[in-house]
């Protein structure tokens, strides 16, 4: 894992290797959360805002109109009974170890996700139940009585990508409780200057 761009990098450096407090950030999360850290497969990882107050999107969520189908405004509500999140009740989530799900295909995972997330793309979602607590019965389909709480994101509004996941799951008899649905994704996260990590595979 490596965290990306070189403005990141090299805030990371300053802030992590010389020990300096997280309340000491001048571009904090919000009033009262200086940063978070967050456990990932290659230890923790803290997540904060780019402190380059001069700093500008990532070219590739600066497009405002993209073809629709299939990049489509999504809705609010992906689906009744899952809830939708923005960035700070993510982060909370994050902080307590829960199941961040990268719900993109594996070449957008890979050139950044946000830390601690796995990849499940949509296209294999239905078929990965049992890496998020359900059961595959005898007749192919799932029990999910012991379903995970999980968080999905995509690239954000005009991304279809987890909320066809989120559908898939649904589907399935994934309990909607359990599903947290991030629709900011990627363009908002990056537009906020949050700690973006390589994706792995």
């Amino acid at each position: 894992m490596r965290i990306l761009g070189l403005v990141t990098v090299s805030v990371f450096l300053l802030f992590g290797i010389q020990s300096a407090s997280a309340a000491e950030l001048d571009v904090k999360l919000n009033a009262k959360t200086p940063s978070v850290t967050v456990q990932t497969p290659d230890g923790p990882v803290e997540i904060m805002r780019n402190q380059d107050t001069e700093a500008t999107i990532h070219p590739t969520y600066a497009k405002t109109s993209r073809k629709c189908p299939p990049f489509c405004i999504q809705p609010m509500e992906v689906a009744p009974g899952v809830t939708t999140v923005g960035e700070m009740e993510l982060l909370a989530f994050a902080e307590k170890g829960g199941k961040l799900i990268d719900g993109r295909t594996i070449e957008w995972h890979l050139e950044g996700t946000i830390p601690g997330a796995i990849n499940m793309p949509y296209t294999e979602m239905a078929s990965r139940l049992d890496e998020i607590g359900c059961e595959k019965k005898a007749d192919g389909s799932w029990d999910c009585a012991n379903a995970e709480d999980v968080l999905l994101f995509c690239n954000g509004p005009w991304c279809g990508q987890s909320p066809m996941a989120i559908k898939a799951m649904l589907r399935e008899g994934y309990p909607p409780e359990k599903i947290m649905y991030y629709r900011g994704g990627m363009q908002v996260w990056h537009s906020l200057g949050l700690t973006v990590v390589e994706g792995s595979m």
